[in-house]
């Protein structure tokens, strides 16, 4: 019977020979690396979840388990035999010695590529960690030595994926790694120990997520750019007409935008507590949420109702949104917080939004120029929208992939606004500018407001009001030779 001193010396001393050949073989061995375990943590507020990959060869031969070639079926059948080798391998404690209750989810293959060896299968499955009832959650022994207790070139890479409390949301943060020391020749344990954390970071995230998802949501940004296309403009004879004053446009906007944010928060806080959100029927109805916005940027088919239109997408573009959420599986008083912080982002980004683009819109609406733009917007929108439609019932093509990435482009749109606006404001102040958008009702002499036509020489004030150096002749009618407003 072989003693355990002299095992230890064995494993040593294979491990240095190992060492010794990988050394030699120099730049091959450089150029095929070991595939590794990687252990992704995931903090909840009561237990931690690790998200295991382990390749699948290492794991055969560790184990002894031969799986064949019979791909999933051969997992399922082997299923209670991995799963004893990994509770026998995987046994979390405290600082002082107490277990951790552990259990595992179904076991999964799949597969994994690296730049060194390429695509490989590999075993997956989470482990729910759970303390024992009093101990700190956030320092312990991982107590963690598959695939390693015999592969004694393995290494397994631990990182924290999520933190609620410290802000750490999907970030692969390293943490440590566990494998065999090649000086003593047993394996290193990790212990681990997460930053302390509280719910302000915890809110401060969500924050940052809620705009971070506005600001990559290429989707959610058109729409939102869409409905702002017509806001500066009033309606005439059933089409879009001169600007209306700023004012009356800022108006119209808080509304849309108060709207829209009351229904994706209803809708938002419902899918996040658990209300089932059919994902694809979600999103095909927010890319055809872009489509009916683009239509009436064009034709004004729900005029005077922007505001309802707008909450009721937003109930559509708030259960996408609560899918972010979900994703995060927080419960309790996180979750409140949370809502809370990713609403806030949300709404933020929202406005940002509207105050880069808004005001450009405003001064370009009063010449003759925005109703091409208007129009050559509306139907870039229009097409990106019906692109995301047949991509997400299943026809992927160009016109998606190209409105994917509008994101992109949004800042520069925004500054080519704020550029052409600064030059009409310029022109307007110098009076280089004559005639508004849409109907010029004192181009001839003629009030057209609201269908009446009213002859007679305009007011040398309203002539001006085409330099739009004052309020719109729209505003103004004639009657008897007199000015009236209204």
């Amino acid at each position: 019977m072989i003693s355990p001193r002299l095992r230890k010396s064995v494993a040593r001393l294979m491990l240095v020979l190992s060492s010794i050949g990988l050394w030699l073989i120099g730049g091959t061995a450089q150029a095929h690396v070991l595939p590794t375990t990687t252990i992704e943590l995931d903090v909840r507020a009561a237990e931690i979840d690790a998200a295991l990959t382990i390749p699948l060869s290492d794991l055969e031969a560790a184990s002894g388990i031969d799986l064949g070639s019979a791909g999933q079926s051969g997992i399922d059948a082997h299923s209670s035999e991995l799963l004893d080798y990994l509770e026998n391998h995987f046994a979390p404690t405290t600082l002082d010695g107490r277990p951790w209750a552990v259990t595992f989810d179904e076991l999964t293959l799949s597969s994994a590529e690296d730049l060194g060896t390429g695509i490989y299968d590999t075993l997956t499955t989470t482990a729910h960690l759970v303390p024992p009832a009093g101990a700190d959650e956030r320092s312990f022994d991982l107590g963690y030595d598959a695939v390693i207790h015999r592969v004694v070139t393995h290494v397994v890479m631990v990182t924290v994926r999520s933190d609620w409390s410290t802000g750490t949301i999907d970030s692969g943060r390293e943490i440590g790694t566990v494998g065999v020391d090649s000086v003593i020749g047993d394996i290193t344990p990790l212990t681990v120990h997460l930053d302390d954390g509280s719910a302000w970071q915890g809110f401060v995230s969500m924050v940052s997520l809620g705009i971070t998802h506005i600001r990559e949501g290429t989707d959610h940004q058109l729409f939102l750019l869409t409905l702002l296309l017509p806001a500066p403009l009033l309606v005439a004879a059933r089409r879009w007409g001169g600007p209306a004053r700023p004012g009356v446009a800022v108006r119209k906007i808080a509304a849309i935008t108060l709207a829209f944010t009351v229904g994706h928060s209803v809708t938002l806080a419902l899918g996040t507590i658990g209300f089932p959100v059919p994902q694809q029927p979600v999103e095909v109805l927010i890319a055809i949420s872009i489509l009916v916005a683009a239509v009436h940027a064009v034709v004004p088919i729900f005029a005077g109702r922007e505001a309802f239109t707008a909450g009721i997408f937003g109930l559509v573009h708030g259960l996408a949104f609560s899918a972010t959420l979900t994703e995060l599986d927080l419960t309790g008083g996180q979750l409140a917080v949370s809502l809370l912080g990713f609403n806030i982002g949300i709404e933020l980004m929202q406005l940002a939004v509207v105050a880069a683009v808004l005001p450009p819109l405003v001064v370009l609406a009063r010449t003759r120029i925005y109703h091409p733009v208007r129009a050559a917007a509306a139907v870039l929108a229009a097409a990106a929208a019906a692109g995301w439609v047949f991509d997400r019932v299943g026809f992927p093509n160009i016109v998606a992939d190209a409105a994917d990435s509008l994101a992109d482009v949004t800042p520069y749109v925004v500054a080519a606004l704020w550029i052409a606006a600064v030059a009409v404001a310029v022109l307007l102040l110098r009076g280089r500018v004559v005639g508004t958008a849409g109907p010029d009702a004192f181009r001839k002499g003629e009030d057209r407001r609201q269908g009446r036509v009213v002859r007679g020489r305009a007011p040398r004030h309203a002539q001006m009001d085409r330099q739009g150096l004052v309020e719109h002749p729209q505003e103004v009618h004639m009657r008897g030779g007199h000015v009236l407003r209204d």
